[in-house]
This record gives structure tokens, sequence and C-alpha cells, in this order.
């Protein structure tokens, strides 16, 4: 039997020691016995109590009969009078959590504790009795939890207003009712006490809006002492000006509070209202000043929980506000050399944001020396950093771009030579200047890159890029050493990147074809199956066959069906005389069809239910049209939208709407469930106003007959619309019903109903609706390719915004587009962006948009709209839809 209390040999003082070490369920089980001796051990059965939690703690799992048979030999212990065996018992029966039926037996025990003259006592068996107890019980000792929580030990009080806290959770209406003693120990002078009568106090109050602001204004007048409730108040004061509606006005509740908790002698309460100064939203640089200062300070403290706290409070303001940091640069640049690593990652980050052009050569000196010393974790928010920094300051690309590539040959994990990677392929395309230094040093790297992911990534890069520099032959050498040096996946990519070169590159191509015949003979059948395709396409000459142009554009062009589609299809394709029609494929970015029932605990079922996943959702709706007679005239299905609610949660009836959309046809389809159980619902349709909708006309209505309590159900309206016009507007929708009530024990509803109507929200038919996001690989490729023929561009102001990221995403969410290789994401306090974006308009009409974006002093956005698509029309009413927009 395994001991665990041994006294440790010097012998083993630099070995790892357990007092657990082999310790087993069954041997601790049979010690249990000690229990029942007639003169109990209190150090034998506290060694034995000590076994049991660590078993629990460590996973193990004990039978019904097993927690049983402990439950009840540590009930006997409580005859013992020693505290500390006494305590041990306390736990041990929180971690059991004994049934409903065992609990009986130790609550008189407890109860009698609770009213002990020990507080010791009291306030442990008040934390096991409302861990263990239910809701009948816990009324029978609500007195007791009451007086507990105005008690003059701080110990019991603390206590009872933590149970209070949990039981919260389970017993809600039982603890509310005691606001009045938590009202009163919030003035006690305990700080512990009082921090937690705060939070309970909160929590029973959460949901009114107007009880919290009161509990602040009062509570900010001075009355809470506690540090630890000083910080809770400062964050439930924060709590309350985000939600406070006044913040548009420029008028900030609380804020003078905030700026006061700065001057307060404990330094985790100035902390806290500094963070939650530089955490409101729309700050502004007079209202940061003061917390910025205070942050300041911190930063040459000699506690270091103080300067990491307050590195990375600057860290994050700089992401939004870096002129506000750059006062406290000279401070950060001593931490760089702080002992804490995950300190001076922090100083480099936040001075790779606030700093300006001719500190850059100074910083990268430094964190060179530095980056050695930390782990890849850091490593990746650093390069980030750098990023970042670059495209600040694309000037300096020469010494950002050297410091990437000498750190890109230094051993580091996957992720964090992902990160340079990326960084660079990043600024490769938004630097133009950058991309044949570039280029050249992922060429480098994948000579010894051992990560095959990363190698086929480059090579695919090389394949869209390269081709398009001033002497693409400089790559070829690298490509085709990857083509004898490398595993079987990196040599298929080199084997389709070096068919790209042929292929675009009319100088490469009877270079290209002799390296790829080298191929034909390779051991792997995939490298043979591709140098075999590629070379059909590729003349014995070296020049692209006309006739194949459409395998051409296949092979190397841009492939605009989102993968999850193509993988779809081709799994549903049987094999028939038929080849397989690519075309057939749909190009929607597929979404979730239908919102879920937001009643808790319940999902709807059938046809109102979220089908199975995305690849069935615009056949599921395909189908479900298809399957009514009157649709059938409209043609094929363009575009679903994603479900919009009209109505809120937990109201009487849920009903969310999907719009489809077809050439000269809008399809309402409204999903509707019925949740009171006492009702049946028939004959339900939805009445819509067309006033504010002038280009449609409403052609079809089809009702749901009848509407059983939580069975889902679609009643359709149909419009016609002109056909090659964007109809836009707003419809105004009535549930309109007949209601019978329903017997609850029979389940039979009255023959008789009454007629009745239930206003739903407004639902819009936008500019978007017409547009299917689709994206495309290679946007450039994508973009040549299309050709200028039916090129739109023009020139717009979008006036003031808040940044350009918010302009960015307007456009995005207006024309309803898909954003490709990321450039929906802006860099921090950038002064200009590009967006690309794809998609699909109405008639299956192919689009690319490339929009430029600028920000002066003023915040004002001005815009540069590119369009290109395969039809003059569609160019001119994407620019309409923003110019109306």
């Amino acid at each position: 039997m395994a001991q665990p209390l041994v006294k440790k040999d010097d012998d083993h003082d630099d070995e790892d020691y357990s007092p657990f070490l082999g310790i087993e369920k069954g041997a601790v089980l049979q010690e249990v016995r000690v229990f029942n001796d007639p003169q109990l051990d209190p150090r034998r059965c506290s060694q034995v109590i000590t076994k049991l939690l660590y078993l629990l703690n460590q996973g193990d799992s004990f039978s019904k009969n097993e927690a049983t048979e402990v439950f009840f030999s540590v009930t006997k212990l409580f005859q013992s009078k020693d505290l500390g065996l006494r305590r041990m018992v306390y736990l041990i029966i929180k971690e059991l959590s004994p049934s409903s039926d065992e609990v009986i037996i130790v609550t008189s025990s407890l109860m009698k504790d609770m009213n002990s003259k020990t507080d010791m006592y009291r306030a442990n068996a008040i934390r096991v009795l409302c861990r263990i107890t239910d809701g009948t019980l816990l009324t029978q000792i609500e007195r007791y939890l009451k007086q507990a929580i105005v008690d003059k030990n701080p110990v019991v009080a603390s206590a009872a207003l933590v149970s209070g806290i949990h039981l919260l959770q389970t017993n809600p209406e039982i603890v509310k009712r005691w606001s009045n003693e938590v009202q009163e120990a919030v003035q006690s002078r305990a700080a512990l006490v009082q921090f937690h009568a705060l939070a309970l106090l909160q929590q029973i109050r959460q949901n009114d809006r107007l009880a919290v602001s009161k509990l602040v204004t009062s509570l900010t007048k001075g009355t809470a002492r506690s540090p630890l409730a000083q910080c809770l108040l400062i964050r439930y004061a924060s709590q309350v000006i985000r939600e406070s509606a006044n913040t548009q006005t420029g008028d900030r509740p609380f804020y003078d509070f905030l700026e006061s908790c700065l001057r307060h002698k404990a330094e985790m309460v100035v902390f806290e209202a500094a963070r939650a100064i530089t955490e409101l939203s729309g700050v502004t640089n007079r209202e940061l000043t003061p917390a910025i200062t205070a942050l300041q300070l911190f930063l040459s403290s000699s506690k270091p929980v103080l300067r990491f706290a307050a590195v990375r409070a600057l860290n994050k303001v700089a992401m939004t506000h870096p002129m506000a940091v750059t006062n406290c640069n000279i401070d950060m640049e001593s931490l760089i050399s702080d002992q804490n690593r995950s300190i001076a990652t922090l100083a480099i980050t936040t001075l790779l944001k606030t700093g300006n052009e001719s500190s850059v050569d100074r910083l990268m000196k430094q964190i060179t020396n530095f980056m050695s010393d930390i782990a890849d974790e850091f490593k990746i928010v650093v390069v980030e950093a750098i990023r970042s920094l670059c495209l600040k300051f694309p000037l300096k690309y020469r010494s950002l771009m050297n410091f990437l590539s000498n750190i890109l040959r230094e051993e580091g994990g996957f992720d964090y030579k992902k990160a340079i990677v990326d960084s660079i392929v990043i600024l490769i395309r938004d630097i133009p200047e950058a991309k044949e230094s570039g280029l050249l040093q992922l060429c480098e790297f994948i000579e010894d890159c051992e990560f095959t992911y990363l190698s086929t990534q480059i090579l695919h890069f090389l394949g869209n890029e390269g081709p398009k520099t001033t002497d693409p032959s400089k790559y070829i050498r690298y490509i085709y050493n990857r083509v004898h040096l490398e595993n079987a996946t990196v040599r298929a990519a080199a084997v389709s990147t070096l068919a790209k070169f042929g292929a675009m590159v009319d100088a490469l191509k009877p270079q290209i074809f002799v390296l790829l015949r080298r191929c034909v003979l390779d051991s792997d059948d995939e490298v043979r199956d591709r140098t075999t395709l590629y070379l059909n396409t590729l003349g014995g000459d070296g020049e692209v066959v006309e006739t194949n142009k459409e395998t051409k554009t296949l092979l190397f062009g841009a492939l605009d069906i989102p993968l999850v589609n193509l993988e779809t299809s081709l799994k549903n394709y049987e094999p028939s005389e038929e080849p397989f029609d690519i075309d057939s494929v749909s190009k929607e970015v597929k979404s979730q069809p239908l919102a879920e029932k937001k009643a808790p605990g319940k999902k709807p079922t059938g046809l109102g239910a979220p089908l199975a996943g995305p690849p069935s959702t615009v056949d599921a709706y395909e189908r479900l049209l298809s399957s009514i007679p009157e649709f059938l005239d409209f043609g094929k299905l363009f575009k679903s939208s994603a479900p919009v609610e009209l109505t809120e949660a937990e109201t009487e009836y849920a009903v969310n709407v999907v719009k489809h959309i077809f050439d000269r046809h809008v399809v309402f389809q409204y999903n509707c469930t019925n949740t009171i159980p006492e009702q049946l619902l028939e004959n339900v349709s939805v009445i819509v106003d067309l006033s504010e909708a002038d280009d449609f006309a409403e052609v079809l209505s089809k009702p749901v007959r009848s509407l059983p309590y939580d069975t889902p159900g679609q009643t359709f309206v149909a419009f016609e619309k002109p056909e090659g016009i964007t109809a836009v507007g707003k419809f105004s929708n009535t549930l309109r019903f007949i209601v019978k009530e329903v017997d609850p024990t029979t389940g039979e509803a009255e023959e008789d109903g009454v007629e009745d109507e239930y206003q739903l929200e407004d639902l819009e038919v936008v500019a978007a609706d017409y547009m299917m996001k689709v994206g495309v690989s290679n946007f450039r490729n994508a973009w040549e390719s299309m050709g200028d023929d039916f090129e739109h561009v023009d020139e717009y102001g979008l006036g003031p915004r808040e940044n350009l990221a918010e302009a960015v995403s307007a456009v995005i969410n207006l024309l309803g587009m898909q954003p490709c290789e990321g450039t929906e994401v802006v860099a921090t306090n950038s002064r200009s962006h590009t967006c690309l974006l794809s998609g699909v308009f109405l008639g299956n009409v192919r689009v690319l948009v490339r929009l430029q974006f600028g920000i002066d002093g003023s915040r004002d956005v001005a815009m540069k709209l590119a369009v290109r698509s395969e039809d003059e029309a569609v160019s001119d009413t994407i620019h309409e839809i923003v110019s109306s927009g």
C-alpha cells in the first residue's frame, strides 16, 4: 500500500517528488474503513481524505456504490471536534456532491455547524450546504443565510455572499429576496465582504439597466472603500458608459469618477481606471491623456506585474491612438532589455506601432539582438508588428524585408515560419518595389524549408507572381531544384509552377518544355500525371495550343467555384455516358439556410430547421420551391439569402424570412413557428404592404393551412419586378391567422377560431441581394483575363468616417461581394487601402471590383471605384449602386 506522507530523502533533492506517487484507488477505498474506528485518529483520517481528494481531482471517478460508501463513512467524522479534520470533511462532501436522498443524512449536522459559535464551522457549513442543497431545503435555511450576510465576522459574511452568487444561477428568485441584506453588506468595512456584496448586488440587478445605473451612482460618491470593490465599481461604471445612449451626444456619464480613480492610493484601482478609460468607445486624446500618464508611471515600477499590465494596456491603445502613446516611447525602449520576455515583447511591438520613420533602423538593430531570447509565440507577435510597420512606411521596405529574410533562415517552428512567409507575401502584394527581392528571399528559403505546406504555398505564389516580373527566368533554377530534391507533394507543386511559367512567359516555353519532359519518369503517380497533362497543354515546340483554351483556363486561370461546392458535386456525380459538367457546380458561397428557433432548449424540425451542413443549402431551397407548381414558371433560382429575423426572441410567434431571387421575380419564404402550446394556428399568411416598394407587384400568396405548437411551417409571397432593373424597397409585414384554443389534456383544438394579426418587423430588398458572393483564387489573373472592354472607373467622396476600416466594410456590405486575398482587413491607422471584390450579378454575370480608399486629416474618405464585368450594363449598375448608396 502506498504511503503518501513519507519523509523525503536527501538523496532525492534534485528529483521531482510527489507524496501521492503510486497511489491506487482500490487501496485508498480500503483505508476509508479508518473512519469507522471507535477511537478516531484525526491525522490519519485527514491523510485518507487528502488521498480521496487527490484521486477526484486527477479525474478518477467513483461508482455510485463506492461514492455512497465513502459518503456515509465521512458523515461519521462529524463526531470529531478536531478543527483540521472538520475542514477536510467539508471539502470531501463538496467534492462528492451527494444525491438528494443522501443529502438529508448530513443536513442536520451542517445546520448545527451553521449555528455554531465557531466561526470556521459556520462559514464552511454555509458553503457546503449551498453547494449540495436543492430549492426545497434552501427555503428552510434562507433565514440563516440572510443573517449570515450581515454577520459581524467577515469570513462568515463572505461565505454567505459567495454562496449567493452561485445560487443565483439555480435559484434566482430566492436570492433576489436578499437585496436588503446584500445592500447593507455593501457598506461593510471589511474589504472582501464589500467586494462580494457588490458583485452579488450587481448580478441581482443586471437585467435592469436603470437599477445598475442607480447602484453605480450611489457608490461613486465614496462609499466603496475596499480597493477590490472599487475595481469592481470601475468595471460596472464602464459598462454603464457603454450602454448609455448619451455617449452619442458627447455627454459621458461617470467619466469624472474614472478620472478621479487615477489618483487613488491603491495601484490596482489606478490601473483598472486607466484601462477602463483607454477602452471607452470613441475616446478622445484629451480623455486619454491622464490615463496614459498613469500607465507611463507604471512602466518604471519595480514590480514586474505593474510593468506588464501597463505595457499591455498601452499596446492596445497604440492600435487605435498611436500618437497618444508616443510620449511613452523612451520608457518603453528601456523595457526592451527587461528580464521578463513578455514585457520586452509587448514593448517592442508597441514601439513598432508608435515609432516614426526615422526610428525604424534603430528599432531593427535592437530587435535583432532580442529575437533569439524569446519563444516562437512572441516572435510571431513581433513579425506581425513589423509587417504593419512596413505597410505604414513603405519606403523602409528594404531594411524590414532584410530583417524578415534573416530571421526566416533561423531556427523556428511551423507557425513562426508561416507568419514570416505570410508577411513577405503581403508586402510583395502591397509594395510593388518589394516584389523581386521578396520573391528571391522566398526562393532561397524553400531551398532549406523543412515544412511541406510552406514549400507548396510558396511555389504556388511563385507561379502567380514570378511570370509578371521583369526577369522571370531567374526563378526557374530554384523551382526546378524542388523537382529533384523534395518529397512527392512538393515535386508536384513545382511541376505545376513550372507549367505556369511556360504558359505565361513566351520566351521560357521551350526551356520549360524540356524541363517538364525530364519529369515524365518520376516515381510518383501525381507528379507523372501532372507532367503529362501540362505537356499536353504545351505543344511540342513550347507554344500553347490554341484549341485547348478552356483547359488552359482551368489549369492556370482563376477557379471561381468554391471548393466545397466542387467537392460535393463530384461526390454526387454518378458515372454515366455524359461527362461531368463543371458549369453545373453552384458558385454561391453557401451559408446556414435557416435561423435556429431562439427559445432555449428547443430547435425547429422539418423544413424550418437548419439543414445538415452547407453543401445542401441551395439544393434544399431549389427542391422546396420546385415542389410548388406556382413557382415553376419563374425559371432557375439565382440566389437565396440568409434568414432575416422578423420577431424578437421569446415572443409568441417566431418568424424569419428568406429572400429567393429569380430573374424577374422575388419570393419571400416566411418560416413561422408557433411557440404557444395552448394554441393552434390555421390559414397562416403574411400581408405585405408595398407602399415603399414601388417597383414590385405582388403576384402570389401561399398560406400555411395549419401551424401546431413547435412545428415550423412556410408561407410564401411572390412579387414580380421589371427585368434588368435592380429593384429595391422596404416591405411592411403583418402575420394574419385564425387562432384556436387547444385543450391541454386531450390535445384537441376547438372548432371555432378567432381571426388575429401579429405585426412583424419590416424587411428590405437591397442591391446586395442581386449579387452572389463568388471568390477567385488569383484576383490579378482574373482581372487581366476579364479585359477592359466593359471597365468603368469613377471616383466618389464617402464623407467623414471614423477610420478606413469602417468605410471599407460599408462598401463591401453595400455591394454584397466577396473580398479577395484578405483585402477586407485594413491595417491600423492606414491612410490608404486597396480592396479587391469578386461576385456574380443577377443573370450569372461575373463582376470584379477594385476599390482604392484614402483618408485625410479631417477623416474625409475618398474612393476610386474600378469595375470590370462581362456586361457593360452591369458595370454601370455597380456604379449606380455606389452613387445612390
